[in-house]
């Protein structure tokens, strides 16, 4: 079975919000780094911050204009030259500033991660670590598909979940291999050209590796990996399609090199950083996790969320992308968080796709088998009760939510036409 013939594709709810996915994964449409590419920015080393943030602003606008055209047919990608410098080398320069006083992220530190003296709330320099990468066939079906979604693990966070089912990487900085952003690119594109239907940004938490990702992002299909670099790359690559390559018009169009980029997030970032994102990201995998700031502070040490992930998730649909919203539900909270944020998604963003998961178990600092198990977690150290995860379900129901095709397609409970 194709990509393309998967059932969940005939359900309009989901074919009509994941649209634009859907027709850069199948190289119908380029992803949207190849139209920065295309975008002329004017700029210098002597602009200044303000500057650089005006012309983003304008070069977005004509972006804008591109991709409309390019969605409804008016154009191809191959009418398009690349340029230079282009939107896609300002965001790049914009970054690179940006992390000499370190706004990524909500905590807004504003240290030096170039100097690397004071570190802030993620613990990173300028390194990012990669801990794996490979075909992710345990997502969401859209995402996964029939080969996999190329997911890159970043390690380290700027949350401190005390469940957290990735903690061995989101609390140890140090989980992982050193990468440059174009070790990056290189691995992004193995992902592609093995059958991957997108690249899939996680961690950890990749908002706190922007510089990195951005940078690679400028390099996709400019550098391939070498022998001496596949040697290195593999260490990190735990799955066994190594050396397969698919026909060129598998992963390009036009000619170029073309994948849909992942933005699979907690989404306590700045407003500067998802204004960066905008222009490169095709789909987001946004979580919503608490239902109040009570919550995020006891369980992940993190204030201010409620106000950081309502507001980041209005602007993107407010501006119309593609996306999939996960809330896991967690025992004991259905009521303090699950029903205020599906609440909430269902006044502020309705007919956006959520997955109520199900799958969580008590993990890392929440789990009472672990010897660095905290007794403040008590409420949370245990599965959800099958009547907890109904009611999750029951609640989305009467919402109007579309939740079932994402969030029940494992257990076979969808019906598919």
């Amino acid at each position: 079975m194709s990509f393309q013939s998967l059932w969940v594709w005939e359900l309009e709810e989901v074919r009509e919000r994941l649209n634009w996915y859907y027709r850069v994964a199948n190289n119908e449409q380029p992803a949207k780094f190849l139209i920065c590419r295309r975008v002329r920015a004017e700029f210098g080393s002597e602009s200044s911050d303000e500057e650089l943030w005006r012309e983003h602003r304008r070069c977005s606008e004509e972006f804008r204009g591109l991709q409309r055209e390019l969605r409804e047919g008016g154009l191809r990608l191959r009418d398009l030259e690349e340029v230079s410098p282009s939107l896609m080398d300002l965001k790049v320069e914009i970054v690179r500033r940006m992390l000499r006083s370190c706004t990524f992220c909500r905590w807004r530190c504003r240290v030096d991660r170039v100097s690397g003296g004071k570190l802030g709330t993620c613990m990173l320099a300028r390194t990012s670590k990669v801990s794996s990468y490979f075909h992710h066939l345990g997502e969401e079906l859209p995402i996964r598909g029939t080969t996999g979604s190329g997911t890159v693990f970043f390690t380290s966070c700027n949350m401190r979940c005390g469940f957290c089912q990735n903690g061995d990487i989101s609390k140890d900085k140090d989980n992982g291999l050193d990468i440059t952003p174009e070790l990056l690119a290189k691995m992004m594109w193995e992902l592609r050209v093995e059958g991957c239907h997108n690249v899939n940004l996680v961690g950890g938490e990749p908002t706190v590796h922007l510089h990195t990702i951005v940078e690679a992002i400028s390099m996709l299909g400019k550098v391939v990996p070498e022998k001496e670099d596949l040697a290195y790359m593999w260490l990190m690559k735990p799955d066994y399609l190594r050396w397969r390559r698919l026909p060129r018009e598998r992963y390009s169009i036009d000619g170029e090199f073309n994948v849909p980029i992942l933005w699979n997030s907690n989404m306590y970032m700045t407003p500067e950083t998802l204004e960066l994102l905008r222009e490169l990201v095709d789909i987001w995998l946004p979580d919503f996790k608490f239902g109040n700031d009570k919550c995020s502070i006891r369980l992940a040490r993190t204030p201010w969320y409620w106000e950081t992930v309502t507001a980041n998730h209005r602007t993107i649909y407010e501006w119309g992308e593609d996306m999939v919203i996960r809330h896991l539900v967690m025992p004991n909270h259905v009521e303090c968080c699950t029903r205020p944020v599906l609440s909430w998604i269902a006044e502020n963003m309705p007919g956006t796709l959520v997955n109520v998961m199900d799958q969580y178990h008590p993990d890392c600092f929440a789990d009472p088998a672990s010897p660095d198990f905290d007794p403040r977690l008590s409420d949370i150290a245990r599965y959800p009760t099958p009547h907890e995860i109904a009611e999750a379900y029951r609640i989305a129901r009467e919402l109007s939510i579309p939740f079932e095709a994402i969030s029940l397609e494992k257990k076979g409970l969808v019906l598919k036409f």
